[in-house]
């Protein structure tokens, strides 16, 4: 038996341009587990009023925090790949993302030429949604139903419960407030359209629950948990982090430390929307400190992480 891991995160433009970041969001934005709105409906605004005119905003913001290597989102995911790769050097260990290269239809079928006959697949999403983990499943099914052959498939729908996982954030967390033992916490997850939630999606249960969990190894500190990333004209999860960011200033908590336990690598909305946007709107509504604290990253101890889950 060969065993391999497929890591999946969502994808990436390949450069920061606007021809580029359109060919990205045409891809996303016609999931249907991400859009869940009637064909018939969505083509329409998605192609007349959406692409073109938000490729250029978003290339944008994406040349804000390109680096000379790259996307960061890429860039990290390959340093974890590789990262684990070593730690597995039995397994053959591979990345892949929903809407760029390398696909996941890519990366399965090196995997069926390399002989994997037993694959773990890991969604780099630490909680559940339909709009994230759900699509990846997707993907994943989709591929071998073309083929006859089938391997071993272990699927890993979440990891928000990983005792590795909680601690990473804590520390995380606990030496930040050595430097600053009176700020007030924010965690920000990514948000999802409130109807999503209401049909089913558990997703803001296992938030609250990961919130929950590290606050119990923090202890007694003030937080505000939020969500960000509204897309589109829809109700989303509250609160958001941005109104989060104009009132707690006005509150009385002049400093903040910010953290995103649902990213598990810096991206567009960890960079340019939390430690740019937000940060402006928490210093210009009258705060002093504002401390983001980085998703894992390269870190060995999220690389640690996976080989568990593997």
């Amino acid at each position: 038996m060969k065993k391999g891991v497929l890591l999946v995160n969502l994808g990436t433009p390949t450069t920061p341009t606007a021809p580029a970041v359109r060919s990205y969001l045409s891809r996303f934005l016609m999931d249907r587990r991400v859009i869940d709105v009637p064909r018939p409906v969505w083509w329409p605004i998605l192609h007349g009023m959406i692409l073109p005119i938000r490729p250029s905003r978003s290339a944008a913001l994406y040349r804000k925090i390109w680096t000379k290597q790259g996307s960061p989102l890429l860039l990290y995911t390959q340093q974890q790949t590789r990262q684990l790769q070593r730690l597995l050097p039995q397994q053959v260990v591979r990345y892949a993302m929903c809407y760029s290269a390398p696909t996941v239809d890519t990366a399965l079928q090196e995997m069926q030429q390399l002989g994997v006959t037993d694959l773990t697949v890991i969604p780099q999403y630490p909680q559940y949604s339909t709009t994230t983990v759900g699509s990846v499943f997707d993907q994943v099914a989709a591929y071998f139903m073309q083929h006859s052959a089938l391997p071993q498939l272990h699927f890993i729908s979440s990891f928000y419960q990983e005792p590795r996982y909680i601690k990473a954030l804590a520390n995380q967390i606990k030496r930040a407030l050595i430097k600053q033992p009176d700020a007030h916490l924010v965690f920000s997850y990514h948000g999802i359209p409130q109807k999503y939630a209401d049909n089913g999606d558990p997703y803001p249960q296992q938030c609250t629950a990961t919130t929950q969990q590290v606050m119990t190894l923090v202890g007694d500190v003030p937080y505000t948990q939020s969500y960000q990333s509204k897309f589109g004209p829809g109700q989303w999860l509250n609160p958001a982090t941005a109104q989060i960011m104009h009132q707690l200033p006005q509150q009385g908590s002049k400093k903040v430390i910010i953290i995103t336990p649902g990213f598990v690598a810096d991206c567009l909305e960890t960079l340019q929307e939390i430690n740019h946007e937000n940060c402006d709107y928490f210093i210009t509504s009258g705060g002093t400190d504002f401390t983001y604290l980085h998703p894992f990253n390269g870190s060995q101890t999220y690389t640690q992480l996976l080989a568990t889950l593997a």
